[in-house]
């Protein structure tokens, strides 16, 4: 595991939380914040894991 998905998994839960506390208070502009961030982490996360995918890659061509 590397950090691209750990900051990312990170990411993904504290935006989802933000999501859903706007939509708790009924505060669309911190449903749009939370779901922007949810989406950045789900990315950072995918592109951990695609880091990690090379490197097992490469480790096993070695």
């Amino acid at each position: 595991m590397n950090s691209d998905q750990i900051k990312g998994t990170v990411k993904d839960i504290a935006g989802k939380a933000q999501r859903k506390l706007g939509e708790a208070v009924g505060s669309t502009e911190q449903q749009v914040k939370g779901a922007a961030t949810q989406a950045e982490g789900k990315l950072q996360k995918a592109v951990g894991n695609a880091r990690e995918a090379l490197k097992d890659a490469g480790n096993r061509k070695a």
